[in-house]
């Protein structure tokens, strides 16, 4: 059947209207349907945010990484005893936040942890997700940072998404939700 064929009542056997169906198709693009508010998603569990499942905690003082569907990725630390997490992957050259380093001297990085990228060096506090002060490293490292510093320069200054990660120490259960 051509698209200028098509009869009233295929439209509605398509919209499922025939037999007293009553119209998913509209239901599905009326402006309310789905819809919710600041305020719903703030009482999802308690204001903790989403529950994620399948992952364990970092242990004290590493970066782990967590993995969701097929492209996004969390970076988590556990800096004594409490959970930070950022997206996983660097927006300057894309490579694995969670394979980074963790930087938590408080004289040269400041209050909050913060990782460098293990490919660009670019630092990103684990709390805020904004971008911060290049991690100097030698040899071969540094070798491959400043090669892929020249390659990306136009991405050097973007923020990652940060993540509020809660554990119910009741139950076991993880909340994440990001940081606004």
């Amino acid at each position: 059947m051509t698209p200028s064929r098509i009869s009233t009542s295929s439209t509605k056997l398509m919209m499922g209207m025939r037999r007293g169906k009553g119209g998913n198709l509209k239901r599905a693009l009326d402006e309310t349907a789905g819809t919710t508010t600041n305020n719903d998603i703030k009482k999802i569990n308690q204001g903790r945010g989403q529950e994620i499942t399948g992952v364990t905690m970092p242990k004290n003082m590493t970066i782990k990484g967590w993995a969701f569907g097929e492209n996004q990725t969390i970076a988590a630390v556990n800096v004594n005893g409490k959970y930070y997490a950022v997206d996983g992957r660097c927006p300057r050259c894309a490579f694995d936040l969670y394979r980074g380093k963790l930087l938590v001297d408080k004289d040269v990085w400041g209050k909050d942890p913060c990782v460098a990228c293990p490919t660009c060096s670019t630092t990103y506090s684990f709390r805020t997700g904004k971008f911060g002060p290049e991690y100097k490293q030698t040899g071969l490292a540094g070798f491959v940072n400043t090669w892929a510093k020249t390659a990306t320069i136009n991405n050097a200054s973007q923020d990652v998404a940060a993540f509020i990660i809660t554990k119910d120490e009741e139950t076991g259960r993880v909340f994440c939700k990001e940081r606004l």
